[in-house]
Order: C-alpha cells, then sequence, then structure tokens
C-alpha cells in the first residue's frame, strides 16, 4: 500500500473546478514531484491533501487512513508535515521557538533535545542563530528554519511547496541537496515545484499538471528526457 494515495481529487474556487480529478501515489521513502506552471493547481493540491482547504471530491489516503474531511491541525500528529510556500515562519520569534513550535503535537522532553539536535547538524547556521528573532534571516535561512519546523514533528510524509523560491541559485542548490538528505534518513517527499529541473533531478516519480489535469507522469529521469516537457518546463 502506498503512503500516500490521492483518488480523482476535485477542487472548487467558486464556479470554477481548479483540480479536475486528480489521481497519484506516493510509495513509501520516495521522492515524488508535481511539477506545472503557475496555476496549474499544484499548491491548490498540497492545500487540499493537507486539509486547509474543503475537497469537492474524491479522497486521499494517508499510511492507510481516509483523511479526506481530517482537519489540518490533527494532520501533523498522524505523520504529515507541510512546509508552505512563503515559508510562513513565525517572525517575530527566535529560530529556538519556531523549532519549539514544530515539537507541540509531542511530549517527550528528551526525544525534542535529540530532534533538535539533529536539525542543528542539518543546518548549522540555525545553531548559530538560535537566538536571533526569525524574520531578520535571510531567505534562504528562512526556509531551513521552515524545513526544519516541519521535520521537528518527524513527520512520515513531508510536502513541501516551492522550497526554492526567492532563492540565490546557491542556496537553491543547498535546499536540494538538504531534500536529499533528509529522504535519505527515512522521510518520504511530496514536493511542489516550479524549478522544474531541479525537482526531476531527485524526483524518483513525478506527475506534470496542466489546469488542475495530469498530463503526463514518470520516473524524474524519464521526463528529464522527455523532448516535449523539455520545451515547456525545462528551457530546452
Amino acid at each position: 500500500m502506498a503512503l500516500l494515495e490521492v483518488n480523482d481529487l476535485q477542487v472548487n474556487y467558486g464556479l470554477i473546478r481548479a483540480v479536475k480529478g486528480v489521481s497519484f501515489k506516493v510509495e513509501q521513502g520516495e521522492i515524488v514531484a508535481l511539477i506545472g506552471a503557475n496555476g496549474a493547481g499544484k499548491t491548490t493540491i498540497m492545500h487540499a491533501i493537507n486539509g486547509i482547504i474543503p475537497k469537492a471530491g474524491g479522497n486521499v489516503v494517508f499510511d492507510g487512513n481516509d483523511i479526506t474531511a481530517t482537519p489540518a491541525h490533527k494532520l501533523v500528529g498522524m505523520g504529515l508535515a507541510q512546509v508552505p510556500e512563503g515559508r510562513r515562519i513565525f517572525g517575530e520569534l527566535s529560530v529556538f521557538d519556531n523549532l519549539k513550535l514544530g515539537y507541540y503535537c509531542k511530549n517527550d522532553a528528551k526525544h525534542f533535545n535529540e530532534k533538535l539536535e539533529e536539525m542543528y547538524t542539518h543546518f548549522p547556521i540555525l545553531k548559530e542563530r538560535s537566538r536571533q528573532i526569525a524574520g531578520t534571516l535571510s531567505g534562504g535561512e528562512q526556509q531551513m528554519l521552515a524545513m526544519s519546523r516541519a521535520l521537528m514533528s518527524d513527520p512520515k510524509l513531508l510536502l513541501l511547496d516551492e522550497p526554492s523560491m526567492g532563492l540565490s541559485p546557491l542556496y537553491v542548490s543547498n535546499v536540494f541537496e538538504i531534500i536529499k538528505q533528509v529522504n535519505k534518513l527515512g522521510t518520504t517527499v511530496l514536493l511542489v515545484e516550479q524549478n522544474a529541473k531541479m525537482a526531476l533531478s531527485i524526483a524518483n516519480h513525478a506527475y506534470v499538471l496542466e489546469i488542475g489535469n495530469i498530463s503526463a507522469s514518470g520516473t524524474g529521469a524519464e521526463l528529464l528526457g522527455n523532448e516535449s516537457i523539455q520545451k515547456a518546463y525545462l528551457g530546452g
């Protein structure tokens, strides 16, 4: 059984059907990418999976449980965490306090310290800045903090929404390396990303979205080598 199954997902914005019956799976241990142009429905799908917006049809199954109607605040405790587009850190709090909030659904103080040190190992700059107000970090550092905050909950599945948005090329490379490291340590990843080349280069499987529908799918390598995908999304 797949870790995540999205079956005939439909989402409406008023009278407009933004997602028109999308189905895909994410297997345990994979990195799966959703790519497509602005307005294709990528972020809408993420929000629907995570219970942030209502679904007009279809269902979502996570770790064997139907979560179609599960409220967003209960999903973290079930093992599903999201890093939203735009990072959405708590800008007036310290780096440490942001990480502590990521652990809110856990009770084990000893494990908190272990997870904190794990995040500081992944992101050494956060240890240096642990008492710094998060809103004063650079964009790349804020993205690292947003990822760390989500990982503090020990998720089985990490949803990443446009992690490279607004970052310098150096930070983009760093973030994608971290995604690969996190995945190797056992966290399954569903990645929405407009930088299609980078996303496909690390994805086990990928799906191309066009105006609320899946128009193509395959392994990351297959889609990287697809001439029509190259022309449409990779500048080929």
